[in-house]
């Protein structure tokens, strides 16, 4: 696959990494001077050091739809993602209005529907989309708040130029590597933590239990949080465990709750205990089979009645699946000015939806040129990218665009920016994003300063995801 000029933010070269002049920009130079210090079988070691460190504390996550769905590291990268304070501040600030928007736009189409009445999104995008909850309609959550947890993908693409690439605003993943990361780093590299003042991730633990118990129905010093996992099989189930663990919560299975008098109760070995906030890791249709499947074994039966009564809250809400469809993502700009009145501080990628005719034609005469997606895909699965697409391929996704126009959107293929990566054959560059992790509640909008760099580890690759085989790295933010 070939490589494609990016933006390299280690040498702030526009001609990528092959085009630097030697010399490391701003606050990427003492990374330079501590990889030329370091020897390479020393970076090696370290690097072994860490594949052990994280195959000890079972750090993995397996893959759906493989016939040998074993449970795999994801590959970590030593080299620290660095983003200097002034680009975090200014990142800092349009994810706060974003997510600010986000969740009007939630309680607005579950309410009152203003934006739709306004005609600035049509109707039957939100109200006959898959991820639109009927059971939410003309339901207020507690304390109001839609998406307490939101993860936004960031990619660069110069020297000040990011872009949201997609939102998740339902049941976003990955703040485990997040953390992870920081603490094998600590471990690894204190040298380079000595010169360079790194602002600290390791408080979000406590920010997000402080999130949870910010929106306890029963308000109170002390609410009974739980994590409501599907169990072990899940992909991210490693990731449930960490953060149960970390903030001292009961990690729970459906089967561990029930709900009585519409008040959702836990099992203990000291009887039953009330439940006040749920953070819950189960999607919507599988969460109260009551209410959506019916043969779910991973919900609790009646918990929808409880939360709808008010005694219960989830994070994040029900419903709130859609703001991560591509479709509505596409409208975000007009989402942010029509309840900020501000122009928004974060630009989307242009995209072209493809439920709109002329929109089709384009993308259709310009498939080789486009990454085309599907609406409510997620982890790198039914993309195209149309320049790395051999002929069948292009061919094949045609007729998929022409048969179900709606269920796709396209965009241009973006030039990601690339980051240093440690390799066997020494430092290379490798495409990267970002997603930051928003938390919000009654007590505030709190944003841990980094997030979760993804790294796409195949030369030339632009899908970071780690079902297609990306790795992380850490994101440090630094004083210059």
């Amino acid at each position: 696959m070939a490589a494609i000029s990016a933006f390299d933010e280690m040498f702030g070269s526009a001609e990528g990494y092959a085009g630097h002049n030697g010399a490391a920009a701003g606050p990427y130079r003492a990374v330079a001077e501590w990889l030329e210090a370091t020897p390479p079988a020393l970076l090696a070691a370290r690097r072994r050091q860490a594949e052990l460190f994280f195959r000890r504390i079972g750090i993995t996550f397996a893959v759906y739809g493989e016939a040998e769905a074993d449970e795999r590291l994801i590959p970590f990268d030593i080299v620290p993602r660095i983003l200097a304070r002034a680009e975090w501040r200014r990142l800092e600030a349009g994810l706060k209005q974003r997510v600010g928007a986000l969740n009007a736009f939630l309680a607005d189409i579950y309410g009152k529907r203003e934006i739709l009445a306004a005609g600035l999104i049509p109707e039957d995008l939100v109200l006959r989309n898959p991820g639109y909850c009927l059971h939410m309609a003309g339901r207020v959550p507690p304390a109001g708040i839609w998406t307490h947890i939101a993860g936004i993908d960031l990619v660069r693409t110069g020297p000040d130029e990011f872009h949201v690439l997609e939102d998740n605003a339902r049941t976003p993943s990955g703040v485990s590597y997040m953390l992870e990361n920081r603490e094998v780093m600590l471990k690894l590299v204190p040298e380079l933590f000595d010169s360079m003042k790194v602002a600290p991730v390791e408080t979000y633990p406590e920010l997000l239990l402080e999130t949870l118990a910010s929106v306890s129905p029963r308000g109170g010093s002390a609410p009974t949080c739980v994590l409501l996992t599907p169990g072990r099989h899940n992909s991210a189930f490693y990731e449930h465990s960490f953060l149960a663990d970390t903030l001292g919560i009961e990690l729970v299975e459906g089967s561990d709750l029930f709900v009585r008098d519409d008040i959702v109760w836990m099992r203990t070995t000291q009887g039953p205990a009330r439940v006040d906030v749920i953070y819950r890791r189960i999607d919507d249709e599988f969460i109260d089979p009551l209410c959506f499947k019916p043969e779910s074994m991973l919900g609790v039966p009646g918990l929808m009645a409880a939360y709808h009564a008010g005694n219960v809250t989830l994070a994040n809400a029900i419903g709130t699946g859609i703001a991560d469809d591509k479709a509505i993502y596409s409208y975000m700009p007009e989402i942010v000015r029509f309840y900020t009145g501000e122009a928004p501080l974060l630009a989307n990628v242009p995209t072209w939806r493809c439920r709109e005719p002329e929109a089709l034609g384009h993308v259709l005469d310009h498939l080789s040129e486009l990454v085309v997606k599907e609406v409510d895909g997620s982890g790198g699965y039914g993309m195209l990218i149309g320049p790395h697409a051999p002929a069948a391929t292009l061919a094949a996704f045609a007729a998929k665009l022409k048969a179900r126009p709606e269920k796709f959107i396209a965009q241009p293929t973006l030039a990601l920016s690339t980051c240093p990566v440690a390799l066997d054959a020494g430092i290379a560059p490798r495409h990267v994003d970002l997603r930051p992790f928003v938390l919000t509640g009654s007590c505030g909008v709190h944003i841990v300063p980094g997030g979760l760099t993804r790294v796409a580890m195949t030369p030339g690759s632009l899908v970071v995801n780690s079902s297609q085989g990306g790795g992380t790295k850490d994101t440090w933010v630094v004083d210059e």
